[in-house]
This record gives C-alpha cells, sequence and structure tokens, in this order.
C-alpha cells in the first residue's frame, strides 16, 4: 500500500499522544476516521464479476452461467475472491484506499420473466441478510477485517428506494427470515402501489415505481425503522462507508432523516447515486447541497465521457463543468467523482487507443472530487451499456499503463493536499489542451492534457502560482510528460506538449501559509454531535473553533486534523472557521447545523388554490424549516400523485420530539410572496416514528 509514511503508526502515535495531553479525547473520536475521503482512492466492484474465490456458493441450474457467457446471469464473483485481490496485492499495490462493493444483502434467488438473474444486488427481499451468492455473514466479516488489514476502507452500496421486480416473489421484503408483506394486497401501506413512473416529473419519479420494481414507502413507519436497523446492523459489522442506491427517486425530506440517524449511530462517509445528465438539474444541484450527503457527480462523468471518449465537445466543456461545479456545489471536493461505472459505457472502446483511457484516469486522479475507479478500467474493459459494461474480470495485469497511472497518482493524492482539498484555475487551453493548477494552502499541482491523439501544441504565456525552480513529471514520462523550468515571476518556459501527452507537476514542501480547512465530515450534525476537521496549517498548539461565531469545544488537535463539538447555537446552515493559537483565521467552511436528531414529517394542506404560474411551499419557525425565511423556504409542494389539487404534500425531515410551528407561502414566478393568513400551525413532531400532519389552508 503506498500511503503516507506508516500511516496507521501515527494515527496510533497521535491517538496516544492526544490522550495524553487532552484527558476530553475519547475512544469514540476513532469513528470520524470514516468521514472525509478528499484522499481516498475509491475502487467500484461488481462483487459477481470481480473474482471467484469460492464456487462452492455458486448458485446452481439457470440463474448461473458457466464462462459468463450469459451477462445476465450469475457468474461466481464473491467476498472470497475480493479478499484474494487485496491479499495477492492486486488492489492494495494499486493504491486503492477504499474498495465499494455491490449491495451485500439477500437478493429474490429467482429469474425475472424476462431471463434476468439479481447477480448485481439490487433486488433484495431482506436487508438483514447476506446474499448467498456472495458468501455467509462470516465471509463478509472476513472481507471487512482483511481490507482494514491493508489500510483498505469498505463502503457497501445499499437501496432504500426498492425491493424487486414486482414480477418475482410479488417484491417480497423480509426481516431477518419473516416475511414483513408484499406488493399486492399491501394493507400496510409498506409500498408506494401507484404503478411505473413516466419520470415526468420529480414527484412522479419518487412516489411511482422505479420501472418493475417494488418502491418502498419510507414514510411508513415500520419501513423508515426497518431501513435503519438495516444499516445499522452493517454499520455494527464494520463498513467504512455507503452508497445508496437511486437517490433521484427517494423524497429528500426523508433521506436528511435517514442519513441524519447513520451519523448520529455510526458517522460514516455517505453519497448518494442521482443519474443525470451533462447539466445536471435543480433537483439535482439541491440534493447535492441539502440532503446532508454526497452525491455520485455525473456531471463530470458524462463531460469527461463526451470530451475525452467520445471527442464530442471541447476541453472548453471540461473547463466549464468544473468551474461551474465548484461554484453551484456547497462542497466540491465531497463529491464522488469517475470516468465509467455500471451505468454507463465503459471509457475503453474496442478498437480504439487504451490513450483515452490514460488520460481520463490521469483527469479524475488530480482533478477536485473523489475518485473512483470502475473495476477492470486499469485492464481496459470495454463495454457499452448495462450489461455489457459489467463482464467478468478476465486478468490482473499489474503491467498495464493505466493501473501504473493510478498507483502513482493515487500516493500523490495524499502526500499534496491541493489534488485533495485544492481549488482549480485554468491556466491554459484550447480545444485539445487543457492545463490546470490545483491549490490550496501554500501546496500546487498543475496538470498538462493533450486529448489531440495526433497533433502537438507549442505552449507559451503559461503562468503558475508554484515557485521558481525545475519540476520533474510526476508520471516518470509514463504518459510522454516532460520537466518544466517556472522563472521568478511566476512564467513558464515554453515548451511542446506531445499528442496524447499529460504532463504533472507538484508543489508541496509542508510550509502551510496560514490556517485552511479541506474538508469537515460529517457534513450536518446537531449540537453536541462531533466534526472531524481536516486540513493544514493549524499548527500544533490548541486554538479556537467556531461555528457562526459560537465557540466549539475542541477535542482533540493537530496540525493537519482537529476533532471538536458542535455548540448550543439557533442552527442552520453557516460557517465553521479555525483560529490557531496565534490568532490567525481560517477560510470559513459550510457546514449544516440541525436543530436535533431527525424525523421525516409528511406536511399536507387542503384547501390550497393558485392561480397560474403559483406554487405552494412550507415555512416555519426551525432552520429545517428555513426559519422564516420565504427564500429558505421547502418546496415547490406537490400535488399529484399521493394527493390531488388543491391539496398538497412534501416530505420533511425536521426536529424530532419538538413543538414546531409553520404556515404555507405561495410564490408565483416572479418570486412574490403571498402569506397564509391567520394563526401559525402548531405541531408536535414524533420521536421515534415517521408523522403526518394534515391541515387547511387559512385564506
Amino acid at each position: 500500500m503506498i500511503r503516507r509514511l506508516s500511516f496507521s503508526l501515527v494515527v496510533l502515535f497521535l491517538i496516544s499522544f492526544l490522550v495524553i495531553v487532552n484527558p476530553e479525547y475519547t475512544e469514540a473520536n476513532e469513528n470520524l476516521d470514516n468521514v472525509n475521503y478528499a484522499e481516498e482512492i475509491i475502487y467500484q466492484i461488481v462483487t459477481d464479476r470481480f473474482y471467484d474465490g469460492d464456487p462452492t456458493n455458486n448458485p446452481e441450474g439457470a440463474l448461473f452461467s458457466t464462462g459468463c457467457l450469459d451477462l445476465t446471469k450469475y457468474c461466481g464473483g464473491d467476498w472470497q475472491g475480493i479478499i484474494e485481490k487485496i491479499e495477492d496485492g492486486y488492489l492494495p499495490d494499486m493504491g486503492i484506499t477504499a474498495i465499494w462493493i455491490s449491495p451485500p444483502i439477500e437478493n429474490v434467488m429467482e429469474l425475472h420473466p424476462g431471463g434476468f438473474a439479481s447477480y448485481h444486488g439490487y433486488w433484495g427481499r431482506d436487508f438483514k441478510r447476506t446474499n448467498p451468492a456472495f458468501g455467509s455473514l462470516a465471509d463478509f466479516s472476513r472481507l471487512i477485517e482483511t481490507a482494514h488489514n491493508y489500510d483498505i476502507k469498505v463502503i457497501i452500496d445499499f437501496v432504500p428506494n426498492h425491493t424487486s421486480p414486482v414480477d418475482i416473489e410479488d417484491g417480497a421484503l423480509y426481516d431477518n427470515g419473516r416475511l414483513v408483506g408484499h406488493y399486492s394486497n399491501d394493507n400496510e401501506d409498506y409500498f408506494y402501489t401507484n404503478g411505473g413512473s413516466d419520470f415526468s416529473s420529480y414527484e412522479d419519479s419518487i412516489y411511482r415505481n422505479l420501472y418493475d420494481l417494488a418502491s418502498l414507502n419510507q414514510q411508513n413507519s415500520f419501513i423508515d425503522r426497518y431501513l435503519k436497523e438495516a444499516i445499522q446492523m452493517w454499520l455494527d459489522l464494520g463498513i467504512d462507508g455507503i452508497r445508496v442506491d437511486a437517490v433521484a427517486h427517494m423524497p429528500v425530506g426523508w433521506q436528511k432523516n435517514f442519513v441524519s440517524s447513520i451519523y448520529d449511530y455510526n458517522p460514516v462517509f455517505t453519497f448518494g447515486e442521482w443519474f443525470t445528465g451533462a447539466s445536471g438539474s435543480d433537483e439535482y444541484h439541491y440534493f447535492i447541497n441539502n440532503s446532508g450527503m454526497s452525491a455520485l457527480d455525473f456531471r463530470y462523468a458524462q463531460v469527461v465521457q463526451d470530451v475525452l471518449r467520445n471527442n464530442d465537445g471541447t476541453m472548453y466543456d471540461l473547463e466549464t463543468v468544473l468551474r461551474e461545479t465548484e461554484s453551484v456545489y456547497d462542497k466540491p471536493q465531497d463529491q464522488v467523482t469517475f470516468i465509467d461505472n455500471h451505468d454507463i459505457d465503459r471509457f475503453s472502446r474496442s478498437g480504439h487507443s487504451t490513450r483515452s483511457t490514460d488520460l481520463g484516469l490521469a483527469l479524475l486522479l488530480t482533478s477536485r472530487g473523489v475518485p473512483t475507479i470502475y473495476y477492470g478500467t486499469e485492464i481496459y474493459m470495454t463495454g457499452d451499456g448495462d450489461p455489457d459494461n459489467r463482464k467478468m474480470m478476465n486478468t490482473f495485469d499489474q503491467s498495464t499503463v493505466a493501473y501504473q497511472i493510478i498507483q502513482r497518482l493515487s500516493s500523490l493524492r495524499q502526500e499534496n493536499r491541493a489534488i485533495a482539498y485544492g481549488d482549480t484555475t485554468e491556466r491554459w487551453i484550447n480545444e485539445d489542451v487543457f492545463i490546470y493548477e490545483r491549490s490550496f494552502n501554500g501546496e500546487y499541482a498543475l496538470i498538462a492534457v493533450n486529448r489531440n491523439l495526433n497533433r502537438s501544441y507549442q505552449i507559451s504565456s503559461l503562468v503558475t502560482d508554484m515557485p521558481s525552480q525545475l519540476y520533474e513529471d510526476e508520471l516518470s514520462g509514463l504518459l510522454d510528460g516532460q520537466s518544466i523550468t517556472v522563472a521568478q515571476d511566476g512564467s513558464v518556459q515554453p515548451f511542446l506538449l506531445a499528442p496524447g501527452e499529460v504532463s504533472v507537476w507538484q508543489y508541496s514542501n509542508g510550509q502551510n501559509v496560514a490556517p485552511e480547512i479541506g474538508q469537515i465530515g460529517p457534513p450536518i450534525g446537531k449540537p453536541g454531535d462531533e466534526v472531524r476537521i481536516d486540513g493544514s496549517g493549524f499548527g500544533n498548539s490548541m486554538g479556537n473553533v467556531s461555528f457562526a461565531g459560537s465557540t466549539m469545544n475542541v477535542l482533540s488537535w493537530n496540525d493537519e486534523t482537529i476533532i471538536a463539538e458542535l455548540p448550543v447555537h439557533n442552527g442552520g446552515k453557516n460557517s465553521i472557521t479555525v483560529t490557531t493559537n496565534s490568532g490567525e483565521s481560517s477560510n470559513g467552511y459550510p457546514f449544516e447545523l440541525l436543530t436535533g436528531s431527525q424525523t421525516s414529517v409528511r406536511f399536507v394542506v387542503n384547501q390550497a388554490e393558485t392561480s397560474v404560474g403559483e406554487n405552494l411551499y412550507l415555512v416555519g419557525n426551525v432552520p429545517e424549516l428555513g426559519s422564516w425565511d420565504p427564500d429558505k423556504a421547502i418546496g415547490p409542494m406537490f400535488n399529484q400523485v399521493l394527493y390531488s389539487y388543491p391539496t398538497w404534500y412534501y416530505d420533511v425531515s425536521v426536529p424530532a420530539n419538538q413543538d414546531i410551528e409553520y404556515k404555507y407561502i405561495m410564490k408565483d414566478q416572479n418570486g412574490n410572496v403571498s402569506w397564509e393568513s391567520g394563526g401559525n400551525h402548531i405541531y408536535r413532531t414524533p420521536e421515534n416514528s415517521t408523522g403526518i400532519v394534515e391541515v387547511n389552508y387559512n385564506q
């Protein structure tokens, strides 16, 4: 494993030191080791398609395809196979620091009427049992133990949106072996039985089925509790992260309540999958900034594929998406970037040069976000669309250029914080060339990419903030990179950028300019919760940490990492700031302070008639409801699927076991606001379950 020198020993020493110098430091702080992922390299594994380490657990009969000739069937990959590829060095030698595996839960073991099997793990039936084709609970525990022995984190895919297709076992849901219910004759409202979505609206995609999958009603108190119990079981088994499937098809309010419960129980890095195009959408951006979890950055992936794989668009498009998302995303470095995965085409294409994949990987590993490598990309596996992009790994070749790129740049990501946390500045650009600089607190990386495999470009008038000196290519010429010389004024001596060249130059001498925060996790929390603040320049003498001016109790402190408790405060979105012992203040890092533990409540209002162009919103006296600020009101509310106009509804994460006050407001297309008349509505939120509150609109 290539990481910072003796990382585990350094952490052990720091913990021991902090226990001595700061008696307030507790073992609970160790839980925060898994909340910040900007320095990690994730490797996504479709478990069934990676390596068959235990043929005895392979399904029998029509579910299984010998030799993986039928990509819609099980092919034999399992947790034992992943264990073996950790122990033989394939994953750790590549520089992988986290693996994201397929949903581990028990799936239906029957064929879909179309002839498909649930090899992918997304057709769950019992969220508290393992998929026997992947292994037993003991096998899963051994995977966790093995990965941790090699300093590799384990992320599981989790699917709270649905069970299985309604044509298989009628979408049956089990609770540790006990049948809970079926999609048909659903007397307990465990499912949304409103038919399949046509995706015509955000509301329709949430409250109707995703294709033929039996959609769970997360607002049902039993389903809410069941899903929380299930994820807590997997957390107890030692997982280090969670990828949440199909977040575009569940209420953001329920998801915020769900992820808040994860952070309350055992905080780990959590990110969701929202499939979108190169432009994103208002709802997509809202989720990224308000759900309490990160997201797979599909905007990034779609543009990188267009520009570097398909030659559809130019480097200007790539620069635009990086610049725009650094502005639109509150925390761009928290978003999970990728160039291919199980939902889109593989980056490599049969009959095409592998150099384009090399360029994509170099970009991925040096640009902002948490980079994720899709299994097989390092050996140039090909495949357009599902299931062709989910073939069986047929070799574990460590000599490919792609493997070596990942190997070399993963170590750089952990050595130079400009790669993990830095801002991005365009330094030179044309249709084929993009030279960008990453910078963070006196550390720098300058990356030059020429996507044209047939033409070189003369690079002149290039400037950088890196200090004056000679810089060698960090890839050692692997992609035809070269050295450059930077003058005292920051100008770079002109050079010729070869066809398909990537050069990576970096400066990191450990001398930071001032305190600077790079990442804070978890991204939301309530008073008294602990957060981890990573960055540099904090100094080794304890200073102060504050949220919106309110002092936070510091539990541990060193030059790169601080653990502190969130203060008692009115809450809402604001910034956390670090002030050193010598009085220097850091940048303010965005954070959302919740009022308290969360629950999901469905707000329903009747007889709210609007004019053309008007929509209904919800606002109230707590930050979760906008603190009476119309610009922060929740909505626009829905009125088509579960209820029909003039009845409106919305599922919202609010503080549990608390009296809240709220009103409804109407906004027109110009932003004009009209308030509901009369006194405030008052509602006591549930303590340990979801809730629903229904009122009539006060005209």
